[in-house]
Formats: structure tokens, sequence, C-alpha cells
């Protein structure tokens, strides 16, 4: 394997207060970096080539991290997909070839599992990319995706670039969106099993039969599997970052429940659909050059409950 020496390194976590950004600064105050670079919008718009150029000279990152994005739920996707197309396409463009322009030695662009063909087979290895149809819901974003993806591959097939790519399963934990119709489905059970809780109620409602199978990774699982790929891997080809397990629906809200300690009982809405009946990534790349996950699914649930508990009066409600 390819090994690169964070220590000492200047490291641009591009999208620094996001759930994933903010879990790789934590992560890689362990590296020893000369410095972690990070921007607020206010202080860079990465939607100007200029001003993305300009800021990378500047501040000569040696690696960087593009864990920025415009990100949403289904809703948000089918009501503003230009711009979940644009922004998304135009935030990678601009800092994948700034880094190439400030000669930057190593990237490492962070997708997502949406740019999987909606019907891949199950687990979903990395060549099933480009082989089927989209989910209709978020193609906008996985064509983005997709195409930074081709870029990181492109920059390095011209011109030598050590750009890498990876793809990560369904993340929860710390900094998450707890939006009751925007968020994610571990996000939304942790908000409803606490509001249950709070108000007394015998029973806590999910949508669908709770049969679906879906695969759920800790954030901080990620970035540890981030840093560890930054360190050890150059290739072109992306490498999914997987949980290696999956859990039924139904059997994460118990959890959950347990969780929260809601102790009342769980009923469903069938008139909301399941969704995709499994949903899960084939991790056997990355095992295959020596890293795992650590955190358990329950441990990882109960960091994120705390999490939402201290944070409960910033969040909004609906």
């Amino acid at each position: 394997m390819s090994k690169y020496d964070l220590t000492g390194k200047r490291v641009w976590v591009a999208g620094h207060r996001g759930m994933v950004g903010s879990a790789l600064v934590r992560r890689l105050e362990r590296e020893n970096p000369a410095e972690i670079l990070t921007a607020t919008r206010s202080e860079l718009n990465l939607l100007r080539q200029s001003d993305v150029k300009a800021w990378t000279a500047d501040n000569k990152p040696d690696a960087i991290f593009l864990a920025a994005a415009k990100v949403g739920g289904i809703v948000a996707n089918d009501t503003y997909p230009a711009q979940f197309l644009y922004e998304n396409t135009m935030i990678a463009s601009n800092i994948i070839h700034a880094a190439h322009e400030a000669k930057v030695e190593k990237l490492l662009f962070l997708g997502s599992s949406c740019i999987y063909p909606k019907m891949a087979p199950q687990p979903i290895e990395e060549t099933s990319l480009l082989t089927g149809p989209l989910e209709p819901t978020n193609k906008w974003y996985a064509i983005a995706k997709i195409s930074a993806l081709m870029m990181c591959q492109a920059y390095r097939q011209q011109y030598g670039d050590d750009f890498i790519s990876a793809m990560p399963t369904n993340l929860y934990g710390p900094g998450d969106n707890y939006h009751l119709e925007n968020s994610h489905v571990i996000p939304a059970l942790i908000r409803k099993a606490h509001n249950a809780k709070v108000a007394g109620d015998t029973n806590m409602e999910i949508w669908g039969t709770g049969k679906a199978l879906r695969e759920f990774m800790h954030v901080d699982d990620l970035a540890d599997g981030l840093v560890y790929l930054m360190k050890n891997v150059s290739q072109s080809e992306h490498i999914n970052i997987g949980f290696g397990s999956d859990i039924s629906i139904r059997d994460l809200a118990t959890l959950v429940m347990k969780v929260v300690g809601f102790e009342g009982g769980l009923v469903h809405d069938t008139s909301k659909p399941d969704g995709t009946p499994r949903k899960i990534m084939d991790d056997r790349v990355l095992k295959g050059l020596g890293w795992e996950p650590s955190i358990s699914l329950e441990n990882g649930l109960a960091d994120a409950y705390n999490w939402f508990k201290k944070h409960l009066n910033e969040l909004r409600e609906t």
C-alpha cells in the first residue's frame, strides 16, 4: 500500500461544519498535523471558482478532505433539482481543479452510496457504478457526485494527481439533522422516541412495515476510515466504507426506543412505503486493506442521543 503521513501537514477539511467534516476535524487532531485548515461560507464561497483558486493558493494545503456538499432529503432533492446538481458539481469541480493547480499532494473526495443504481445487486460492490438507472428521487445529487468521482480519476490519469474517492454507507452521529420531516431515519427515530417519552405516549409510529433492511455507520467510524484511506491508499477506483451488517427498520426503531428509554409500543403506518427492500455496501475491499469499524450500533445510538439531548434547544422541531 502507498503510505502518506499526515504528521506536520497542512490539511484542509472542506465542509468542516457538517456532520462528516466536524468528525474529520476531531479525528485529524490525533494525526499531529501542522494545521487543520477550515473556511466558513462567509470566508470562502465554494461556488466561485476564482475564490476557491485564490484561497487554495494562499493557504497552501498539503492534503484535502472534500466533504463539502449541498445535502437534503427526498423532498429537497425533488423540489430543488437544479440547485442540487449545480451546487454540488461546482463545489467539487472548483476544489478538485484548485487542488491540481496548487499542486496539492493528496485529495480525498467523499461520495455517497446514492451514486449506485437503484436496483444494484446487494451487497453493492464498487463495480456496480454506472450499471443501471439511478434512484429517481436523488439522481441530481448522485450525478454531481459521480461527476466528481470521475474528475478525481481523470486528473489522476491525465496529470498524475493523487486524488482518491470513498463512498460511505448511511451515516449518523453528533451534528446530524434532527428535523422531523427532512432528516434521515436514525435522527427521525431518535426525535420521535424522545418526543413520545417526554409526552408520556403509549405508542410510537414508524412508516411502512419495518421490514426494509438498512446499514448504518457512526460518523466517527467514517472519519477514522477516511483518515486510514488518506494514509494508506492511492488508486483510481473508489472504495466503499460500510459497517458490514444491516438491520431492519423495525429492529432499529426498537433499539432506538431502548436507548432513549421509551417503553411504549411500536405501531406501523402501512400507508407509507418501505422503500428499497435492502441496501448494504460491499466492504470487502476496505477490510482487505486492513480497516474495520469499531463502534457498535447500540453504542453509536447512545452517543447520538446524548448529543441530541445536549443540543435540543438549538434544534428545530419541524
